[in-house]
């Protein structure tokens, strides 16, 4: 039987209360309006659910039994409203990104985020690779490229800059900076490179700094630029450090560059928008906070 939702709050609120007046108050309505809907429910029913005394009302049996119904269903429902009412308003913001800029530059910094906009959650959709900034549920990608990304506005956050670091372990008893063709002397850590790949590897930095490329090219290699920076912070081996990636590692005294120069390319990391405007409000603050992080925001915590 499919009864007004609005019948049975009467029904529980008079219920409650023992009192067709002190429902009506409760509930902003009448006393006659108030009876009128309880003889309809009643109606509905086919039972009588108050017996009308001198001084008032009483529940008979009937409605003892639904009360204790009604008041656990109500109470459920409210509590649902309630939740999706929190959920609401604690928006999610879908961020895409790969595994290195998230581990070393934004999740030391999300705290601050979440502290001036404690409204917004963050989900962080990591990868190996750039991300896919046309999947439907990425909000903002932060990606690596030369700016042209298919049906996205992008936002420039920072050039690409790298440069060798290292444990200041593996360079123990000598003097910094070294000359710049000692580093082809020095052990290196290689992450592997896909086909497509424009990252800087060994033989492009090389190149790039104008230093003789050894011969051999042994070392360890990896796929994941986590586990380089880890094998370099444990004195392996001399890795290729991005700016902004490692001068967490740097400040810390964990990694230091053993040569001064360094090496740019004309791409960098961008600040992807699809092109949908649908959740553009909770988008920008997250875009303005990334600038002014990026512009000399005070150091990680």
């Amino acid at each position: 039987m499919n009864l007004p939702l609005e019948l049975l709050r009467v029904f529980e609120c008079a219920a409650r209360e023992q009192g067709f007046t002190a429902a009506a108050a409760e509930l902003g309505s009448t006393q006659p309006a108030v009876s009128q809907q309880i003889k309809r429910l009643e109606r509905l029913l086919g039972v009588r659910l108050f017996d009308r005394v001198h001084r008032g009302i009483v529940l008979t049996d009937s409605g003892v039994l639904l009360q204790r119904h009604v008041q656990a269903g109500l109470a459920e429902l409210d509590a649902g409203i309630a939740a999706v009412s929190a959920r609401r308003s604690q928006e999610v913001l879908q961020v895409a990104t790969d595994f290195a800029f998230a581990a070393y530059w934004l999740m030391p910094r999300l705290p601050r985020f979440r502290q001036a906009h404690p409204e917004l959650d963050v989900s962080l959709l990591s990868s190996e690779r750039s991300p896919n900034v046309l999947r439907s549920d990425v909000d903002v990608a932060i990606a690596f490229g030369d700016g042209r990304f298919k049906h996205g506005e992008a936002l420039r956050l920072f050039s690409e800059e790298v440069f060798p670091v290292c444990s200041p372990r593996l360079l123990e008893g000598r003097a910094l900076p070294l000359p710049r063709e000692e580093l082809a002397r020095l052990p290196l850590l290689h992450l592997k490179s896909e086909a497509l790949s424009r990252w800087f590897d060994w033989p492009a930095l090389f190149r790039a700094l104008d230093i003789q490329q050894p011969a051999e090219s042994a070392g360890l290699r990896f796929d994941n630029y986590t586990l380089l920076v880890q094998a370099a912070i444990a004195g392996q081996g001399v890795a290729i450090g991005w700016r902004h990636l490692v001068d967490e590692p740097i400040d810390q005294g964990l990694l230091c560059r053993p040569i001064v120069e360094h090496a740019c390319s004309r791409f960098g990391y961008y600040a992807v928008l699809p092109e949908r405007k649908r959740r553009a409000r909770l988008v920008q603050p997250f875009v303005d906070w990334l600038r002014a992080e990026l512009e000399g925001g005070p150091e990680p915590q």
